[in-house]
């Protein structure tokens, strides 16, 4: 292949990459590019000549690489979409990914679950007051990281005793939240005579986007020193506290599609991982001992 059609070839491959993540969030058109950009490393050819026997070699190498199976998916996911996009908007012939089965990856949601010992012990030993009022709206709020990071005072509205948040969250949909009275207050005071447009919760450096939100870097750092300060085990993430609010809520008797709704989960089946991670009951409590 000549210089000037390799070159024509990477220029037709960066438009395909930028049509197929345009509009999805920052995270996962990141997590995307490198999945795509470590597939096309690997076939090391131009996407319109792969064929299914690469995609299938890529997958393997995935495996062989001793990749979790989770990763392995995701990663497979990705190539299986933008194979698929491709052929969308015609500038692939045919989507060669198509056949390949996504491998099977463990649900470890029963494993990485806080207990409600657990989380409050996060909360109540947390006396930066920011740091706390992150840590709450997290909980109770039941949000992803990068929505707490996107929320301005604008999107929080007063609502009986408590508040109400909006959220834009995943998949472009928005949602809202009621909050209870004493994290309403605490967010309150944490404002300040600060403008609507103002971010909630303010980083002291510079932001990637220029308008002073705390990044989700910043969110993982607060969450985790936290969690050591509890003495809890392992890497908690803020999607713990978003597993745990699903969790707790359920076992203390709401409804699935409340809990649905207040998560933005796209359906009820993604709600019901909780339901099976914590069962209340198991035939095996039946059975003599």
């Amino acid at each position: 292949m000549t210089v000037r059609v390799q070159e024509k070839a990477s220029t037709a491959t960066e438009q395909l990459l930028s049509m197929w993540l345009h509009g999805k969030s920052r995270q996962t058109a990141d997590y995307y590019r490198r999945s795509a950009k470590h597939f096309l490393k690997f076939v090391g050819k131009p996407l319109h000549l792969v064929t299914l026997a690469e995609v299938q070699g890529f997958a393997t190498s995935l495996e062989e690489q001793g990749l979790a199976a989770s990763t392995q998916r995701t990663m497979m996911a990705a190539v299986k979409s933008l194979l698929s996009f491709g052929v969308k908007v015609e500038v692939l012939p045919k989507n060669v990914g198509a056949p390949v089965v996504l491998p099977k990856a463990p649900d470890t949601l029963a494993e990485r679950l806080l207990s409600e010992i657990e989380v409050l012990t996060i909360i109540d030993l947390e006396t930066h007051p920011r740091n706390r009022a992150i840590l709450r709206l997290l909980y109770y709020g039941g949000l992803r990281a990068s929505e707490l990071c996107a929320l301005k005072w604008k999107h929080l509205s007063v609502r009986d005793k408590g508040g109400q948040v909006s959220i834009f969250g995943k998949g472009r949909k928005t949602r809202t939240v009621l909050v209870p009275a004493s994290l309403w207050i605490e967010l309150m005071r944490l404002r300040g005579d600060a403008e609507e447009e103002e971010p909630v919760f303010r980083s002291q450096k510079k932001s990637h986007d220029g308008c002073g939100h705390l990044t989700r870097e910043w969110v993982h750092k607060i969450v985790r020193a936290a969690a050591r300060r509890a003495r809890i085990p392992g890497k908690v993430s803020p999607h713990a506290l978003r597993h745990a609010h699903a969790s707790h809520s359920l076992e203390r008797g709401a409804k699935i599609h409340l809990v649905q709704a207040t998560l933005g989960h796209s359906s009820v089946a993604v709600t019901g991982r909780y339901l099976h991670a914590r069962p209340e009951d198991s035939s095996g409590l039946y059975l003599p001992t």
